[in-house]
């Protein structure tokens, strides 16, 4: 029985997106965990051929060090011009080699970078397609009940450059976060550095932000790497290792040096 949508991964993402567009009876499955096929129900297969047979669109959501082997080892299964939406958190050259097993084997290849978590987003989730595949993509993922999709060029590796570099600053948020938090509760000063940073933030668009911080930098950067070198010894003093603290006076430090460079 043939499928309109096969996922190949049935973790979160694949999961969530099959439940919130009800897919058991237009969509199928292979997960190479027998838990996960249980869990999928009706829409699970048995093997990777079984579950791509005749799909005319192929969402790979598998782990980041599986998502090549996963376009290599299953482009001989997809059905002549077959889609495989590659929604898997890789670098662009990954997705690059991916799209040759692909394309070689006769199937079409779409790099798919998904911006945000899908929960509780869902269908909602903003999704960013590239490659030459990519409006044929965008039609049949919008039919399946994705409402938040762009195209952002023919190019393979561009809709995962945006959401990778994306990454450095959120995810880098996160790590700094972390960092700074294990500090002030090492000193205890937890409630009076939040505070001090809601009385200092700024809401600014996202293009004057990193205007801003980059002026900054860029002026001031000498100074603020001196600055931080005392905050990593802060950090130490408090058992606390400084890994983002030490990356932080690296980028400061260069900054000067790269005046008018950055627009």
């Amino acid at each position: 029985m043939s499928c309109e949508v096969a996922l190949i991964g049935f973790g979160e993402a694949g999961s969530t997106f099959a439940a919130a567009g009800g897919w058991d009876s237009r969509g199928c499955t292979y997960d190479v965990l027998p838990v996960r096929r249980a869990a999928a129900g009706a829409m699970a297969r048995e093997s990777a051929a079984e579950a791509l047979a005749d799909a005319p669109l192929v969402i790979s959501l598998v782990t980041a060090d599986a998502a090549l082997p996963a376009a290599r080892d299953y482009a001989a299964l997809l059905s002549p011009g077959a889609i495989w939406c590659d929604g898997n958190s890789v670098a662009p050259g990954t997705k690059r080699a991916a799209a040759k097993a692909i394309e070689a084997a006769g199937g079409r290849y779409v790099d798919l970078a998904i911006l945000a978590p899908v929960h509780p987003a869902r269908l909602a989730v903003p999704l960013l397609l590239a490659g030459r595949a990519a409006a044929d993509a965008e039609t049949r993922l919008r039919a399946l009940g994705f409402s938040n999709v762009r195209i952002v060029g023919e190019e393979v590796g561009r809709a995962s450059a945006i959401k990778m570099i994306r990454s450095v600053m959120v995810k880098g948020i996160e790590a700094l976060t972390d960092e700074m938090m294990e500090a002030a509760r090492a000193a205890g000063v937890e409630d009076e550095v939040l505070s001090s940073l809601d009385a200092s933030e700024k809401a600014l668009p996202w293009a004057r932000r990193a205007a801003y911080n980059l002026e900054r930098m860029e002026t001031h950067g000498a100074r603020r790497a001196a600055e931080m070198d005392e905050s990593a010894k802060t950090l130490l003093s408090l058992g606390v290792a400084p890994v983002m603290t030490h990356g932080t006076v690296l980028r400061q430090r260069q900054a000067p040096g790269r005046k008018g460079e950055i627009a």
